[in-house]
């Protein structure tokens, strides 16, 4: 008979403020360039934390939904989600068996993202690929899905490679691989443990900016969900 029950998935605040977010955005309620308000008086709207509010900020700002501008706070991005979702679910349209393509596509862009950044790379951006490394070691040392904190790490060295374009292809691709990994529960396990490891190793190259041995780093950091995605293309 247990066997019959299933776990309840509590959704985190961080997730509830960034669904309200992205809701109210797609209603046309916030438009691009309108400011959000400050992070105290969502805090206290919200009932949460201004740690959660900050968090769930952040990551919309990593994905390119919300901009934050000097003296004048966090406002809503020109792309915005409705591009984002619109480019994704309209345009691409991504079926089961694109899963393959996608991965395809993400390799070819994080090569050369992660080229880029090794030769590019500032003191500050070494700082935030660090503190995007010990976000995923967090999750991971907890027990706890990880494939959010794993994309904004690979996200994080696009921010590097000072390369727009291709920061932004990242970013439009991102949502679909996160929603797949998840489908496919690609990160499970002990795959994720191996992962730290090679995100170390990836960001030491980008430290030294060796953009060859970087290059081969993350080739081979893609390589086992690469071959699960050619399992899918063959079902």
């Amino acid at each position: 008979m247990l066997e019959n029950f299933s776990e309840i998935k509590v959704e985190s605040p961080v997730d509830v403020i960034i669904r309200q977010v992205r809701a109210l955005i797609t209603s046309g309620q916030l438009a691009p360039g309108d400011k959000l308000p400050a992070e105290r008086k969502m805090a206290e709207r919200l009932g949460v934390s201004r740690g959660h509010v900050r968090d769930a900020l952040q990551k919309l700002e990593f994905y390119g939904i919300l901009r934050t501008l000097p003296q004048s706070g966090t406002v809503v991005a020109g792309m915005g989600i409705a591009a984002l979702e619109g480019l994704i679910t309209d345009v691409l349209q991504l079926e089961e068996r694109d899963f393959a393509s996608l991965v395809e596509t993400r390799v070819m862009l994080e090569v050369q993202c992660v080229k880029l950044a090794a030769e590019r790379r500032t003191a500050d951006d070494l700082v935030q690929i660090e503190l995007a490394l010990a976000a995923y070691e967090e999750q991971i040392r907890a027990g706890k899905p990880a494939v959010e904190e794993d994309l904004l790490f690979h996200l994080s060295i696009a921010d590097a490679s000072k390369n727009g374009v291709l920061k932004s292809l990242m970013m439009i691709i991102t949502p679909d691989i996160i929603n797949s990994y998840v489908k496919y529960r690609v990160c499970d396990g002990p795959t994720e443990l191996k992962a730290h490891h090679e995100h170390e190793e990836i960001l030491s190259h980008i430290r030294n900016q060796d953009a060859a041995a970087v290059a081969v780093a993350m080739r081979r950091h893609l390589e086992d969900v690469s071959r699960f995605s050619q399992t899918m293309r063959d079902v």
